[in-house]
């Protein structure tokens, strides 16, 4: 197999596997879009292989594959920063939400006393009622 084909194979293959993920509810759409982006390009370079070395030439690198390298390390870094901050605003809204629950977990403890305090006289009005009146 030559790498042109090799390269479109996999850009095919990668779109069918994501589509599925999708369809299964397994990738969300954002994350979706960005993966077959990187399907639709190895799709471009199996098709157009020759696209390689046009950009080669017109960013004036002597060793076309080499930007090739470049334009994905390039990618995956951007990948991985939009990764971290989408983590960095996952976890600010858990800690936010664990701080809420706690505040909410404190004022229902408060209000339980609060109502257990009302409640026990109550009962204890009621206990010596019902023990039968006076002694003898």
């Amino acid at each position: 197999m030559t790498p042109q084909i090799t390269a479109a194979l996999l850009g095919v293959g990668t779109a069918l596997i994501i589509l599925w993920l999708v369809r299964r509810d397994r990738l969300h759409g954002l994350y979706a879009l960005w993966w077959l982006t990187v399907a639709a390009g190895a799709l471009a370079i199996g098709l157009f292989p020759r696209s390689v070395d046009w950009l080669g030439a017109l960013f004036g690198v002597n060793y076309p594959p080499m930007l090739l390298v470049l334009i994905v390390l390039a990618a995956v870094i951007l990948k991985l920063l939009a990764i971290d901050i989408g983590v960095t605003r996952r976890e600010r809204r858990v800690r936010r939400m664990m701080q809420k629950i706690a505040i909410l977990e404190l004022e229902l403890r408060s209000l339980r006393a609060e109502v257990e305090a009302r409640a026990d006289p109550a009962r204890s009005e009621a206990g010596d009622s019902g023990r039968g009146g006076s002694p003898g």
